[in-house]
């Protein structure tokens, strides 16, 4: 009696090849010697059984490492495979899901299909998008937002049929929720046109959602918002979303926020910038300024001699950061102010300054010191 060839010869890999690739060598040579491509071929019948029970040991990783260890003495009588494949129904029915990735639908593929359509199913997420206002991210806030969202019908709990009846097996596509057409070799698997891949129909449909099983439903909630938010920052809001089908459990909504743009200060993360005049003088001299923040006015120390174009800092008056709750800085740049217009007395001291300084300068009269605002 001869003995039977090497599976690992039989699937064209080498002993230490991976899943996947036992999986796709298998897939072609499934391909190449299926019996519909080679009708009324043996030889060709024949390898395609040889390829199936070598792929039924290899697949298995305990059944593998038998066979590596004791080869084909492993199984009993010395056959390829435990199973024993006699026909190559046999085989479709044991790699139902290996043919109906290739074929369009393999033995009993349809009809489990349909068994997990018609199980209860989580709702979809929903997304919501809604603006709030640069000072809102300094204290956080609460807000109703509204939208509207799909629910599973409540007179009917979401199965489309009235109250006493239930939805019954589709005749045209026996559950599966497809429709197979075959031409030799090929086949062409599409959407029953009965159901519409639902597996199942309703004969007496639900009055209130018209057997759809879903209804439009308007819904409002509280949102509440930290403080530190920024754009792009979404909240989960657990069981807000579209509701389940057949009883399922609802999705959850996704809120991103967009903060919108502030007349005055710009942020860069948790620190604020904005533009601040400070008079010549105090430039000069230095001294204390009242200056703006987001919810209230602060006091800051002005150096001696501060330069324009310099960053003047207000340490803890940005924004919060959202996990910590740290305040960063808010900075301001400063530009110096000139007064429009000079009183008598303002220039006369001036004119003196200038005088000690040796300074070139107008004589009164000679124009305005300060005619615009620089």
């Amino acid at each position: 009696m001869a003995q039977p060839r090497d599976y690992y010869e039989i699937l064209g890999v080498p002993r230490d090849a991976d899943a996947a690739s036992i999986k796709t060598s298998y897939r072609k040579l499934a391909m190449q010697f299926h019996p519909d491509r080679n009708p009324g071929n043996q030889e060709a019948e024949d390898k395609f059984k040889e390829a199936a029970g070598a792929y039924e040991i290899l697949s298995d990783p305990e059944k593998r490492a038998q066979y590596d260890r004791f080869g084909h003495q492993a199984f009993q009588g010395g056959r390829s495979s435990p199973h024993g494949f006699q026909s190559t129904e046999d085989i479709f029915s044991h790699f139902g899901d290996i043919f109906g990735d290739i074929f369009g639908g393999g033995s009993g593929g349809g009809r489990q299909r349909s068994q997990r359509r018609n199980e209860p199913r989580r709702g979809s997420d929903l997304r919501y998008v809604t603006e709030i206002e640069l000072e809102d991210v300094l204290s956080g806030l609460e807000k109703e937002i509204e939208f509207q969202t799909e629910e599973s019908c409540q007179e009917c709990v979401g199965t489309g049929a009235e109250k006493g009846s239930q939805a019954v097996t589709c005749k045209t596509c026996s559950g599966s929720g497809q429709v197979v057409s075959r031409q030799g070799f090929f086949a062409m698997a599409t959407t029953c046109p009965t159901c519409r891949g639902q597996g199942s129909v309703v004969e007496k449909p639900c009055k209130s959602c018209r057997g759809s099983g879903r209804k439009t439903a308007k819904r409002q909630i509280r949102l509440n918002i930290p403080a530190g938010v920024d754009t792009g920052t979404r909240l989960r809001v657990a069981g807000e979303g579209e509701g389940g089908a057949l009883g399922g459990p609802p999705g959850d909504l996704y809120v991103e926020l967009r903060v919108r743009d502030h007349k005055r200060f710009e942020r860069d993360g948790e620190n604020l910038y904005a533009d601040l005049e400070v008079p010549y003088i105090q430039l000069i001299l230095g001294g204390e300024i009242e200056v703006p923040t987001l919810k209230e006015k602060a006091k800051v120390e002005i150096p001696r001699a501060f330069k324009m174009g310099e960053l003047l800092k207000v340490p803890g008056q940005g924004l919060p950061a959202l996990r910590s709750g740290r305040r960063g800085d808010l900075f301001f740049k400063v530009q110096v102010q000139f007064p429009h217009k000079l009183a008598a007395e303002e220039e006369k001291h001036l004119r003196e300054i200038a005088q000690i300084q040796g300074l070139n300068v107008k004589n009164a009269g000679q124009g305005s010191l300060f005619g615009r605002k620089k």
